[in-house]
């Protein structure tokens, strides 16, 4: 059976239209200036050797190398779409190698930015959320963002050990302000999730049944920024708040790694709403121990405005 490389070679003979083709793609990479700073760099580049390699070439040459032949990266134009070829000379032999793009490397952060956001039942909106959309003007909110961006700033080589306790009236942007802060962290390559409370408990309660809560809880104790959205909508269960909530701050705070809230209460209000359960039992020992552990891993936050769901 006849070669491809063979058949390949007595098709490019029969072909005419190739060969002049071919010929005329070879005149013009000889005259190109790429070819000529080749050459010039590496004298052991010869003619001989460069029509030895040409297709090589050929393929270095015809690609964009700064993406200004490419539309955009899903039209690149490239043997590897979203890679740039470089040459690379060792004697008289031509090797191409391949590297991301600017427009790939832009892409693979995003992606990697967003796969640090993790999040349970939250909207599109919320994690999608930026700093530069927060409405710095309004007078009311104006400590809640001095604090949101301090925080941020103060980043260094740690987390610091405390969150942020955003409290205040319905449709003021709480939640809004941990999507920001969420995308932020990212940016530092920093994971985050971020929970919506009264869906989170139901969470809880259905992993009991396919024996999974151990490893969820393991996963909100271990994050590196949890945020609690909504604390204190949720129905209150005794189980709830002691073995899933209190076990997961009590971790957190033992750790120094930080928890975020938002809630409708203040900590006096939020303690009052844990002081009772869905039973009817008042236990305000219990209720203080899960206020104080709030206390550790946070800094409590007022937040006003005027309602943006109007």
């Amino acid at each position: 059976m006849e070669s491809i490389q063979s058949s390949l070679k007595k098709w490019m003979r029969e072909n005419k239209n190739f060969k002049g083709h071919f010929i005329k793609i070879k005149q013009q990479l000889m005259a190109s200036p790429e070819v000529a700073a080749l050459k010039k760099q590496h004298p052991s580049l010869d003619d001989e050797a460069i029509e030895r390699q040409l297709m090589k070439i050929y393929e270095y040459h015809s690609q964009s190398k700064r993406c200004e032949k490419c539309p955009s990266l899903s039209e690149c134009i490239n043997v590897l779409p979203g890679h740039v070829p470089h040459i690379n000379v060792e004697g008289s032999h031509v090797h191409i190698a391949y590297d991301k793009c600017p427009r790939k490397l832009r892409e693979d952060q995003q992606r990697k930015q967003q796969s640090l956001v993790k999040s349970l039942y939250m909207p599109k909106e919320i994690l999608e959320a930026s700093l530069d959309r927060v409405d710095l003007e309004e007078e009311k909110r104006s400590e809640a963002i001095e604090r949101m961006v301090a925080y941020l700033e103060n980043i260094k080589d740690e987390l610091p050990a405390k969150g942020l306790y955003f409290h205040g009236p319905f449709g003021v942007g709480k939640t809004y302000f941990l999507g920001a802060v969420a995308n932020r962290l990212s940016e530092k390559n920093i994971a985050s999730m971020i929970i919506y409370m009264p869906e989170f408990v139901r969470e809880m309660k259905s992993s009991i049944k396919d024996d999974s809560l151990n490893s969820k809880i393991e996963a909100f104790k271990s994050v590196p920024v949890l945020m609690l959205d909504d604390i204190g909508a949720e129905s209150q269960s005794a189980w709830f708040r002691d073995e899933v909530l209190g076990s997961i701050l009590q971790y957190r705070m033992m750790e120094r790694l930080p928890v975020f809230f938002t809630s409708n209460y203040s900590l006096k209000e939020l303690q009052e709403v844990f002081t009772t359960s869905t039973r009817g039992d008042v236990e305000l020992v219990k209720a203080s121990r899960i206020i104080e552990r709030v206390r550790q891993v946070s800094e409590v936050v007022p937040l006003y405005g005027k309602n943006r769901r109007h």
